[in-house]
Formats: C-alpha cells, structure tokens, sequence
C-alpha cells in the first residue's frame, strides 16, 4: 500500500492472496508473471523487490517471515520506515514508525524547521520518534500517530480548531502550520518525449524488453525514439534509429495517434504511436527486439501507458477484456 491508495491497491492486494497463497507460490513465480500481476500500480521496484524477498524468506529463513527488526530490515525494498511498521505492527517490538504523517505531526507539534528530507533532520525526527514511543505499546502507538497525522493534521487545510493538542502546537501557537514540515529538495519533473513504433507483420508484432535500470525496468514496451520534441511521420521516417531499424525493408503506415500524455512522479511523458507494417522483420529488427504473436500481448507486463493506448485506440482491445 506504500504510494497506492488503498482503495486502489485492495483488488490488487487480493489478488496476490489468492494467486500467491504461500511464500513459496510467490517465490516460484517468474518474475514476468508477477509484474504482470503488479500491471496499472506503478513504482514497479516494489513489485520486483517483492518477488526477490519472497526468495530470501525461502531460501534464507525457510519460509518463515524474521521477526526482529534487524533481520527484517535486511530483506530486499526494506527500509527503516517499512521494517519499523512490521516489527512494530506484526510483532509489538519497540520501534518507532516515521511516515510522512509522522514527520508532519511531529514538526507542527514542536515547530521543528529542519528538513525532513535533509540527513539531519531524517536523524532528528528518528531520534524524537523513538523517545515518545510508549514502551510495549509500539503497534497501537504508531498506528495511532499515522492515523492523527492522516485524518487530524493532514497536509493541507487541517481544522485545527478542533484539534485536540493544539494548545501544546507551536505551529499552531505561532501560525506556521502552513510553513511546516520544510522540504530542502524539490522534485524536478523531466519532459519526456516518445515516439513508439508498432511494427507488424501479419499476426506478429515486435516488442521491446526494457532491461536498463529505471522505472519500467524489465517491463515490454514497442520499438521507441526519444527526442527533445515530437516529431511526424517524415521525421520519424528521417531518424538515424528507423532508418537503421527498417533500412530497405517496405512498410506500409496504418496509423499514427494523436498526442497522448502520461504522469509519473518524476516524469512528463509525452507521446505517439505510429503504426506500420512490414512484409518480414529484417534482420536489424529480429535482432534489436523479440517477435510476438500479437495475442501474447494481453500476457506480457507493460506500462500503463502502453496498455491504455491498446485497450483505447487500436483494434486489440479485445486482448486486454
């Protein structure tokens, strides 16, 4: 449920259960069918490092999830905040959790000014969280501190009127509640822009299988040209990359979209899918991508992007019901 809303995340979190009832289904899937699972959630390391700690929990501790903190914070996509909640949660050990909420309460409530994204101030709030953990209340106490943080002191336009710690709130006392938490870094969002070729032949389509480290990593995509700008057809015909790919290989254009935009946290993506077909994959083309019976589609796992183009705008729509 970790950047997921729950409401969101709930089908897909049933959906695990009943596929991967055991450690061990889990731990013997590959790791394209759980992606596949994963499919629409984003942030696909979760997926990833999902799949490879259910291998260490097999391989390592015998099927059985560790129990102290430590342990736990040694399996793959734990961090401190991930394996405090578990310990505290599953096990009642005496560890602080510090989420978002958390850091938000905790810097209103005693006018804390120091970033909560800086080196310092993540250590300042870790520290100041573990004193106030009541000893041997740890699972009720976090619970309760995301909890207020979440519904009480929420990030934007909390009632602190009826807030029932505002008289010991220095952001409150002092009117800073708009001022805190401070944030020293920005998120920088990066334009991107993609120009993804589907290139048929009969039944056959090619696919591309992004191997590089990133947000899609291991995920298929289409053959893709990236550029400073969006490009037309004579463009895209005019690319170094198509040119290299099609070299004199006939191809005739189905289609071209119109521009589609797609948010990621970190990304602007921009992009168009133009749609043309060949006679046979040359040999550039069979050796940059893999060839596919176009009904294999509906069972690789692809960006949402790529799946909402096919299920909208293309005759595969069936594939994806």
């Amino acid at each position: 449920m970790q950047q997921t809303r729950v409401l969101q995340g709930l089908s897909y979190y049933q959906k695990f259960v009943d596929k991967y009832p055991k450690v061990e289904d889990l731990a013997s899937a590959t790791e394209e069918e759980v992606l596949k699972d994963w499919q629409g959630l984003g942030y696909y390391s979760r997926a990833r490092n999902l799949h490879a700690t259910a291998k260490m929990i097999v391989q390592e501790h015998g099927g059985d999830f560790p129990r102290s903190y430590n342990e736990i914070r040694k399996l793959k996509g734990i961090g401190d905040y991930t394996a405090a909640a578990i310990s505290s949660f599953a096990f009642d050990l005496d560890h602080a959790v510090v989420d978002g909420n958390v850091f938000r309460l905790l810097s209103r409530y005693f006018g804390i000014e120091t970033a909560i994204d800086s080196t310092a101030g993540k250590k300042e709030f870790a520290l100041l969280a573990q004193e106030l953990l009541p000893k041997d209340q740890a699972a009720i106490y976090n619970q309760a501190i995301m909890e207020f943080g979440a519904i009480q002191c929420s990030p934007v336009n909390p009632d602190c009127e009826k807030c029932p710690i505002n008289s010991n709130c220095i952001a409150f006392q002092e009117d800073k509640i708009a001022h805190l938490p401070i944030k020293a870094k920005k998120t920088k969002v990066k334009e991107v822009n993609l120009h993804y070729l589907l290139i048929q032949d009969q039944d056959k389509i090619l696919v591309n299988k992004r191997s590089s480290k990133g947000i899609w990593q291991n995920l298929f995509d289409f053959p893709s040209i990236e550029h400073a700008s969006l490009l037309d057809q004579k463009s895209i015909e005019d690319h170094p990359h198509f040119k290299s790919w099609l070299g004199t290989t006939e191809y005739i254009w189905e289609g071209i979209s119109e521009s589609r935009k797609h948010l990621l946290s970190h990304r602007k993506i921009h992009c168009k899918f133009f749609h043309l077909k060949v006679n046979d994959f040359n040999e550039n083309l069979s050796r940059e991508f893999r060839a596919i019976e176009l009904r294999e589609l509906a069972s690789l796992p692809v960006p949402k992007l790529i799946e909402n183009y096919l299920g909208e705008e293309t005759n595969l729509l069936s594939l994806f019901k």
